[in-house]
């Protein structure tokens, strides 16, 4: 099932990548495992996933050691600035960057750890009251502010729009973060790329895709409903 799901899914990536002139292999997957079992995980790596997206350290440090190597481990949840120090060692991009000193926290941990990390800043596009991330006004001096943290590498920017079942009503948001990511990227500020867009989940990644998505975070699609947390 969690193989057909996934054909389905790459299917539908790179239907939508060449609707706009782009290449599928082009837009990363990251698929969402949160409450999702190792063995189901595993199953999902064999059948070609790459990278897989977790909403909580805890569980993540939980299936670490047991998921088998090879993928990418991204950290797609609100982060906590006490979480840092785990997520540092855990993840290869953190896609939920939103403050100073959260970045810090990261930096200083990476720095002890010897390493860089890779972080996507969240930019609450759609205003609302119960998202997490910066608003787009607030995005330039921030990055300005962030990129003399060096063992913070900050790679892109992430959103979520309002969650609704008609994907069409998403694509002004995922156009709003693409425009945004091309206003910072003629700004050239020093240590900071404008390498990702993440956005896009199971209802909506193909608009995204077409709006500019390279990176699409898909769990139901492929593993079907979890029971809520």
């Amino acid at each position: 099932m969690i193989k057909d799901n996934l054909c389905v899914v790459m299917e539908a990536i790179t239907r939508a990548a060449e609707k706009v002139g782009r290449r599928g292999e082009d837009v990363e997957l990251v698929a969402v495992t949160k409450m999702v079992d190792a063995a189901r995980i595993n199953e999902a790596i064999e059948a070609g996933v790459r990278a897989i997206g977790e909403n909580r350290v805890q569980e993540a440090a939980t299936k670490y050691n047991i998921v088998v190597d090879g993928v990418r481990w991204h950290f797609i949840g609100h982060l906590q600035r006490n979480k840092a120090k785990r997520a540092a060692g855990i993840f290869s991009l953190i896609h939920s960057l939103d403050s100073i000193s959260l970045s810090q926290e990261i930096n200083r941990h990476a720095v002890a750890l010897g390493k860089q990390v890779e972080a996507l800043v969240e930019v609450n596009i759609s205003g609302e009251e119960t998202r997490f991330g910066l608003r787009p006004e607030e995005l330039i001096g921030f990055l300005k502010e962030a990129s003399v943290l060096k063992n913070l590498r900050i790679s892109g920017l992430m959103t979520m729009s309002p969650f609704t079942d008609e994907p069409e009503s998403s694509r002004a948001y995922f156009r709003e973060l693409r425009l945004l990511s091309e206003e910072v990227a003629s700004h050239n500020i020093e240590n900071i790329e404008m390498k990702y867009l993440s956005m896009g989940m199971s209802q909506d990644f193909e608009t995204a895709i077409e709006e500019g998505a390279n990176m699409v975070r898909v769990g139901t699609a492929i593993f079907g409903s979890r029971p809520p947390a």
